[in-house]
């Protein structure tokens, strides 16, 4: 292979594909759309064959009809009309139905192939890196070589795939040794490894003790679906981790520029060693198009736009940057010019010198055959743009367009003062810390609606910490950086398109005002395409509740008993019965052998709900069932139990009976001690206890139904009754009743203990206040 710096730029820039058979993968891309839409557009008379995988059940046909109505094509479509539109996917649009990894035949015929497909991410796991990036080069050039064709191959790459430099990077192959294939197959190896250890007992029991400790009053299934997931996304990590270290151990930024320089070396010694003809065109930052196909035009969020928006919602107070590190950054309708110019131009055979010498704006000579031709695709070599003066550019879009806290209040930004990244990460470790104390204190105090609060700002404060972090992590080298691309040749090919060439199809990046671009055209496309300007409601923020409930007979409203319809628990109930039912000389002794056994009650709750119920419940072992039915039945426990019904429940029930709903209170504890309730629900559903010669052993008689239980016998009871769960609704106080409360479409935390709030904010649940003063707004976290 030759790694001398070919030369092959034509004096006379051809700008016509004519009638080319051109195949393009990553077509469904961000860079492939704008390629397919300046096909279809600018070069009407090509044939064009894309690489298209068959997705969520939807063929490759139909995900390219889909991908037609995108706001890429609106302009083609427009001036065109929908009859072009439909001829274009019959004659000129073909579909091969495959991904990167086994291709089928391609055809034989081909003129120029595009290679644009590859991962989107910076740090993927190391295994999934290698596969779409090195993995699809070398399936797509194997697969050339079986159809046996001669076309020019536009290999797209990305200009950092000189990896951790300093000073100038020319437009020429990559001069390292590293065995690829052996990289390769160690990168896919990886998972295996990583795998197994995960699976090493010791590391299962770190998982399982975490399972527990978040989840082990959800039920056993809880606690081994949360190890699973653990160990899945340790596994993650470790691969995410394994790529970004082994990538900075060869030289290069991470996975992704690693193995996208690797794919290079695929495509030079898998095409162009055999005699093909390779051009490699290597962007730098793609954003969004400067004119073509509209300024502004970009889809999803690109590599620079994480940061801005980070900045704009005020989560950057200061940058890891370096302020004259140049931000490489260049529109996608410029990047798109260069491969369809670089397409159209390719490598002649001659046996003319290469010129290293060649200055800006003049003609290099032919490369040999067989040699690959370089373009870098940059901004920071002709009209470099640093750090400094992005931010300098940002604090003005976003001081004078201020993204909206509330409907009152603006977002102010910060100022940067580049301290340096190691006080950067210093300082978002110590934020982390404070916030995780923060979080334990919170989980355990009483969870009430200012604690609520308190625990949402936690939770929002961890992920913009976290989402600060991986910034920090990922752009690190980029923002640091001091590589600039040459880019010689691609000027020379763009100073050779001919005199009175559109403006559209030029690449010249001098033209670009990058104030103009940023504050006209970048900031604002990006802002509107997140909504960034629209007010959200808070999550955690009290909403008031006024919809009516829908009438339906074919839903049900389940009700927890303690903590949700009474504002007490089988402790106090059981003091009930003993205090409406027995002498007072033995209260003083029931109460100190209460006390006694408290602390065994309490650790028994905390580890499960059902272990604590079994073991309070057999504090009425001896006692006779006539005597408990008959307390049960007095006017003094069935006044204090009505006197403890919570008057928001009472409210909240006879709106769901006059809905037609069926109300269902279920309680993990035995029916006797909630008969003074039945008759406010359709149905009670509760345990009973053993009983020998008409007196009660302290045993249950089946298991309680809590967490798990209760979400297997309300699945069943759907199932029996023709039940729409998804229609339904339930009401739980705590962390237990998550399991079950998921299961239905409009669940409700009420009163919530600390870790059900949790999971009721983050999943956007109603939160519900329900006091024993009377009726409450209900406060809405999101969900109505």
């Amino acid at each position: 292979m030759t790694t001398a710096l070919p030369s092959s730029v034509p004096g006379s820039t051809e700008t016509s594909l004519g009638s080319a058979h051109v195949l393009l993968t990553g077509g469904t891309g961000f860079v492939g759309q704008a390629i397919l839409e300046r096909l279809l557009s600018t070069h009407p008379d090509t044939t064009i064959t894309l690489l298209i995988r068959p997705k969520a059940g939807t063929p490759a046909l139909g995900r390219l009809r889909h991908l037609l109505k995108k706001p890429v094509f609106a302009t083609w479509r427009d001036r065109v009309g929908p009859a072009e539109v439909e001829r274009a996917l019959t004659e000129r649009l073909r579909v091969v139905e495959s991904g990167l990894g086994s291709l089928p035949a391609l055809p034989s015929d081909l003129d120029v192939v595009i290679h644009s497909a590859s991962t989107v991410s910076f740090d993927p796991p190391i295994d999934q890196a290698f596969d779409t990036n090195v993995g699809g080069a070398v399936g797509l050039y194997e697969a050339l070589q079986r159809a046996g064709g001669d076309p020019h191959v536009v290999h797209v790459s990305t200009a950092y795939v000189g990896g951790i430099r300093k000073g100038v990077f020319p437009e020429a192959a990559l001069t390292h040794d590293v065995d690829w294939r052996a990289e390769y197959a160690a990168a896919r190896d990886a998972r295996a490894r990583v795998e197994a250890a995960s699976r090493q007992p010791e590391t299962l029991r770190r998982f399982l003790a975490e399972g527990r400790a978040g989840h082990g009053k959800t039920g056993p299934q809880a606690v081994s679906t949360a190890a699973e997931e653990a160990r899945v996304a340790w596994v993650a990590a470790r691969l995410v981790d394994y790529g970004r270290t082994r990538a900075e151990t060869l030289g290069w930024t991470d996975v992704y520029t690693l193995t996208k320089a690797f794919a290079e070396r695929a495509a030079e010694e898998l095409w162009a060693a055999e005699g093909h003809r390779l051009s490699v065109v290597r962007p730098a930052i793609v954003e969004s198009a400067l004119r073509h196909p509209f300024p502004g035009w970009i889809d999803g969020f690109k590599v620079a736009d994480p940061l801005i928006m980070s900045y704009a919602r005020g989560l950057l107070p200061e940058f890891p940057g370096v302020p004259d590190s140049v931000l490489d950054v260049v529109p996608v309708d410029y990047v798109v010019n260069v491969i369809l110019a670089v397409a159209a131009n390719p490598t002649r055979a001659s046996s003319a010198p290469v010129d290293d010498t060649a200055e800006s704006g003049s003609t290099p000579a032919d490369a040999a055959p067989g040699d690959a031709q370089y373009f870098h695709v940059a901004s920071g070599n002709s009209n470099p743009f640093p750090i400094l003066r992005m931010f300098e550019n940002l604090n003005t879009f976003f001081t004078a367009n201020p993204l909206p806290r509330d409907e009152h209040t603006s977002i102010p930004v910060p100022t940067w003062n580049f301290p340096g990244v190691r006080k950067v990460e210093g300082a978002i470790r110590m934020k982390q810390r404070t916030n995780d104390w923060r979080e334990k204190v919170l989980t355990r105090l009483p969870s009430n609606a200012r604690t609520r609060t308190a625990l949402s700002d936690v939770q929002t404060r961890r992920a913009d910490l976290e989402s600060l972090q991986s910034l920090t992590d990922l752009y690190r080298h980029y923002v640091q950086s001091e590589i600039i691309f040459d880019d010689r040749r691609t000027r020379a090919l763009h100073d050779g398109l001919p005199e009175g060439a559109p403006a559209s199809i030029g690449f010249d990046v001098t033209d670009i005002d990058w104030e103009d671009y940023f504050q006209t055209v970048h900031f604002p496309s990006i802002t509107a395409m997140t909504r960034a300007f629209s007010v959200r409601p808070a999550a955690a923020g009290a909403v008031l509740d006024t919809k009516a409930l829908p009438r339906r007979d074919d839903v049900v409203a389940v009700f927890d008993l303690e903590g949700t319809v009474l504002d007490s628990n089988i402790v106090e109930q059981y003091l009930w019965v003993r205090s409406n039912g027995f002498r007072k000389a033995a209260w003083p002794g029931e109460v100190a052998s209460l006390l006694t056994g408290l602390p065994a009650y309490l650790r028994a709750e905390g580890r499960d709900r059902g272990e604590f119920i079994r073991s309070f419940l057999r504090r009425y072992s001896g006692m006779p069932v006539a005597r408990l039915q008959n307390v049960v039945s007095s006017s003094g426990y069935g006044e204090t139990v009505r006197r403890h019904t919570l008057p928001d429940a009472l409210a909240r029930i006879a709106e769901h009976r006059a809905a037609g709903h069926r109300t269902v209170l279920v309680t993990g504890s035995i029916g006797t001690l909630a008969a003074p309730l039945a008759d406010l629900f359709d149905e009670v559903v509760a345990s009973t206890m053993h009983q020998r010669d008409g007196v009660y052993t302290g045993y249950l008689a089946q298991p309680p139904l809590v967490d798990e239980a209760r979400a297997a016998w309300l699945e069943q009871y759907a199932r029996e009754r023709g039940v729409d769960l998804a229609g339904s609704y339930g009401y739980g106080d705590s962390h237990a009743d998550l399991v079950w409360l998921e299961l239905l479409g409009n669940p409700s935390a009420v009163n919530p203990d600390a870790n059900l709030a949790r999971e009721a904010l983050r999943r956007r649940w109603s939160i519900r206040d329900w006091t024993r003063g009377g009726i409450t707004a209900k406060g809405d976290g999101g969900r109505a």
